[in-house]
């Protein structure tokens, strides 16, 4: 006669194993993504029309990373579009996130969750993950809005993540807030060099030299293509 199973052993049995933690950068393109990026295609050519400039400087294999300045909640939509063939995986700051079902419809949409104002080395992981997985990477070097259209305030791991991922650095400018009907220009700028610094270190002075560099490319670009409120 069998011997029967004590209660903790059914237990054990019975124990579902864990799901693996959904996270926003993974070899699989994202379903979710697919279909926001068909809809934004459609929106960003009517309702909230976007003129694009200098695509062709992103004719490349990635990886790469894209730099922007954020004007609208919405600024990641037309980035992807710009970007032909291949998802994008954004940083957005982590108060957005701040549902479980937000964080889970973020995630599914290749956004990586940040803590802007700490050092956030899961993040970071993340990105650099992004780097080696040959993904899009888009930052928005400020961390949050800023409606003057100056990069002035830029957030502590933006440079870091430039010095560190190894691969062009391509600055993209609005020149408006997007808004209904009236059209935004987006303008493609040209590669942002890296290896002089590189070769120097990645330490506390390279990293500000990095960010004096995003603040001189928009400026250039401001002084170039204008702003409009």
């Amino acid at each position: 006669m069998a011997e029967e199973k004590k209660p903790e052993e059914k237990k054990a049995e019975e124990k579902k194993p864990e799901k693996k933690k959904l996270e926003a950068v993974r070899e699989e393109d994202s379903l979710l993504y697919s279909v926001a990026s068909g809809i934004s295609r459609v929106y960003f050519h009517t309702l909230m029309p976007v003129r694009y400039h200098n695509l062709e400087r992103l004719n490349m294999d990635p990886p790469y990373l894209l730099i922007a300045n954020h004007q609208h909640a919405l600024d990641p939509f037309p980035m992807g579009v710009a970007v032909r063939g291949h998802q994008v995986v954004a940083l957005g700051k982590k108060e957005l996130g701040k549902n479980k079902l937000a964080a889970n419809l973020l995630t599914r949409m290749n956004c990586i969750l940040v803590d802007r104002h700490h050092m956030d080395m899961e993040a970071m992981r993340a990105c650099m993950k992004a780097i080696r997985m040959k993904k899009v990477l888009l930052i928005f070097p400020e961390g949050t809005r800023h409606h003057e259209g100056q990069m002035e305030h830029i957030e502590n791991g933006t440079a870091l993540i430039a010095l560190r991922c190894r691969c062009p650095i391509i600055p993209v400018y609005f020149d408006r807030k997007l808004s209904l009907f009236r059209v935004t220009n987006l303008y493609v700028g040209e590669p942002i060099p890296t290896e002089d610094l590189v070769a120097k270190g990645i330490n506390t002075e390279t990293c500000e030299e990095m960010n004096e560099r995003f603040r001189e490319t928009f400026r250039e670009m401001i002084r170039r293509y204008g702003h409009f409120d």
